[in-house]
């Protein structure tokens, strides 16, 4: 290592903190902003000669990879080297930025830092020697992903496309589907290292603006190195974090941002992801999708109420039939009993054991598939949960009832539309496993006890967490289980739009006949 005496007084200056000004010498501006890049080899500087300014030094700078080099060459380059430059200096840096740069946005910037903020953000720097200031041109861009399907939230019926990596990308998506004047959006950059972009959009004259603001400053008071997903918020700003039930919901689809918005949630968008954020949200919420807008009522409602059937499943099944077979047998038909008493003669485990092995056997496939390269995870599942049921049947460590259980509940839990609630749903599958395998039915009771004790007393920005059934909130809480007519559809959901709470005057069309 090096010491202090061997770096002598070249060595690097400490930081001072303080915000330094660019020099008036070209060179010397280079080299800081040269050093202050650790010299990469992707920071490009040209210089700018031309005969329409002669004695004039300029030179251009950016860093290849997050710019569009076409725009530098088009609306940068060619317009400042066709520029006759005027006798007199005083004006030269407004007349450039205002009369010869032709990009969307300009802006003028005389300090060290906001210079090399402005090239990590994809802009380029017009610095002209013999000035303090520089220009910096907006001409971001570079390789990113087309807007395309969803990936996670498959499309039934309704838009083809989802949210991708580019923040400005998705506001425009959402901006086109809002055609309205109303629609806000405020901007933060959190993250020290990543600078990462944070957009809150919400919808004036219907979404509460306490929550709003109470929003707005949990993000302004994120102190991080770097953010590179939407969940680093989600875990910042949600109000409890010691619970398995999530209280922001997560979409890559900006038909259903839209939907939330206009039902008086904000969204959150972070650059760098297509998973947008969505609060305040009850539990109700994760179990609508946004096919159910757009199908018939009648089948949305028979879809909607499947859902909530298999969360309990996915739920309860595996402790039931524990409890069931262990402690109250006598709940079960004859015959059912004695079919399977017979299939677990022989099986050296008790029924908890045996549960609780099949279940993370299929946890750790589920795993495998997910994290095998796509070509060959769904084979692997699939292979692996034939092979290893059956072997496991026929060498008698679990049973064939047992086997359809776990493959049943494990069935139920992707009908969940939100993989955020049907993660909960997991976690909770085995703590309550374990309740029957000591209690029975008596300690899955007193666990669902706990569970609806422990999710009334959750809030989501302030909103209860079981609205509008606790409290009850009369206007939306039959919309909330199942789906109305759209005519009927009269209150936005009251629980998190209390500030504009009518979506439309609400009566039947009078060509329906009743």
């Amino acid at each position: 290592m090096f010491s202090n005496k061997e770096k002598g007084p070249s060595g690097p200056k400490p930081d001072s903190g303080k915000p330094e000004p660019l020099s008036t010498n070209l060179g010397v501006n280079i080299k800081m902003l040269t050093a202050k890049l650790g010299e990469s080899s992707d920071f490009v500087i040209r210089a700018l000669r031309s005969d329409a300014m002669p004695g004039v030094e300029m030179v251009i700078a950016y860093i290849k990879g997050i710019v569009e080099e076409d725009a530098i060459h088009q609306n940068v380059i060619n317009p400042v080297m066709g520029w006759s430059a005027p006798p007199g200096k005083s004006s030269w840096i407004e007349t450039l930025r205002q009369r010869v740069i032709t990009t969307g946005s300009t802006k003028q910037v005389s300090m060290q830092e906001e210079a090399v903020n402005a090239l990590l953000d994809g802009q380029c720097l017009i610095l002209t020697n013999g000035f303090r200031e520089a220009i910096a041109a907006d001409t971001s861009g570079g390789e990113q992903r087309s807007v395309a399907e969803p990936n996670t939230q498959t499309v039934i019926r309704g838009p083809q496309y989802s949210f991708t990596e580019n923040i400005a990308t998705n506001i425009g998506l959402l901006r086109r589907i809002v055609r309205s004047a109303d629609f806000r959006l405020r901007s933060y950059t959190v993250g020290r290292k990543t600078r990462t972009t944070v957009g809150l959009v919400y919808m004036n004259n219907i979404t509460d603006l306490h929550v709003v603001k109470e929003v707005e400053e949990r993000i302004q008071a994120i102190d991080i190195d770097g953010i590179l997903e939407s969940n680093y918020i989600e875990e910042f700003i949600s109000d409890q974090t010691y619970t398995p039930f999530p209280t922001m919901m997560n979409t890559e689809r900006p038909d259903t941002a839209a939907t939330y918005l206009l039902d008086g949630q904000m969204i959150i968008l972070v650059d760098g992801t297509p998973f947008a954020l969505a609060g305040p949200v009850t539990f109700f919420h994760f179990f609508r999708s946004a096919e159910d807008n757009y199908q018939r009522f009648d089948i949305s409602t028979f879809l909607r109420l499947l859902r909530y059937g298999a969360f309990l499943v996915s739920m309860l099944l595996p402790s039931l039939f524990i409890a069931i077979t262990t402690f109250h047998q006598e709940m079960l038909p004859t015959p059912l009993l004695i079919s399977l008493a017979s299939q677990r003669e022989g099986i050296p485990f008790p029924a908890l054991v045996e549960a609780l092995l099949m279940e993370l056997t299929f946890e750790v496939l589920r795993e495998a598939g997910v994290r095998m390269p796509r070509a060959v995870g769904p084979a692997i599942s699939i292979v692996g949960a034939l092979v290893l049921g059956q072997s496991a049947v026929q060498a008698g460590l679990v049973s064939p009832a047992m086997v359809i259980v776990v493959s049943f509940t494990a069935i139920s839990n992707f009908v969940t539309p939100q993989m955020s609630m049907a993660s909960a749903s997991r976690l909770i599958r085995f703590t309550l496993m374990l309740l029957a395998g000591m209690l029975g039915i008596f300690g899955i009771m007193a666990g669902m006890l706990f569970l609806i004790i422990h999710m009334t007393g959750l809030r989501s920005f302030g909103v209860p967490y079981m609205a509008p059934f606790a409290p009850v909130k009369r206007e939306t809480w039959l919309d909330m289980l199942i789906r109305l007519p759209w005519w009927a559809r009269v209150f936005r959901l009251v629980a998190v739009s209390s500030v504009n709470p009518r979506r439309q005057r609400g009566h039947r069309p009078r060509h329906q006949k009743e």
